[in-house]
């Protein structure tokens, strides 16, 4: 059987600051988030198994998915844990605020690294991450290949 790609898209808003950066972005700021994960299997050939002819069930990609990144990264301010930022986030966060500090620079680049890392550690072994896609804004993005890693 062929091995077929599946994807499925998610949508999150989320604040960063990019410390020590040259431009606005060293700014607080925010983003309507568009991910788009892709992953390739073969479509299960057991007639028996409820989720015949399907890669993987979307509903079981949106469960791994939501879990690793939207829930936790939707509505949340993220922040470079190794930059001076830590000290606001940690008042932000005493205060009630949906604060996530990383060990990276927040963009969109490392971001979508983390986002792989999570999702291919959730994905069932038959199951290949493909390529993962993050919009920053309509006209800006950062594309993810398993096959460039």
């Amino acid at each position: 059987m062929s091995y077929i790609r599946v994807t499925k898209k998610f949508k999150f808003e989320s604040g960063h600051a990019l410390y020590g950066h040259d431009g606005k972005c060293k700014n607080i700021h925010g983003h309507s988030y568009q991910l788009e994960v892709t992953v390739q299997g073969k479509p299960i050939a057991d007639k028996n198994n409820p989720k015949y002819g399907m890669v993987i069930d979307f509903s079981d990609l949106k469960e791994i998915v939501k879990k690793e990144i939207v829930d936790e990264f939707d509505h949340a301010t993220v922040f470079n844990g190794n930059s001076p930022h830590l000290e606001l986030a940690n008042t932000l966060k005493s205060n009630g605020h949906k604060i996530i500090t990383v060990n990276y620079q927040p963009t969109c680049e490392e971001m979508i690294i983390d986002f792989a890392r999570k999702i291919n550690s959730r994905l069932p072994s038959e199951i290949k991450l493909y390529k993962l896609k993050l919009h920053e804004t309509a006209t800006s993005f950062a594309e993810w290949y398993a096959s460039d890693q």
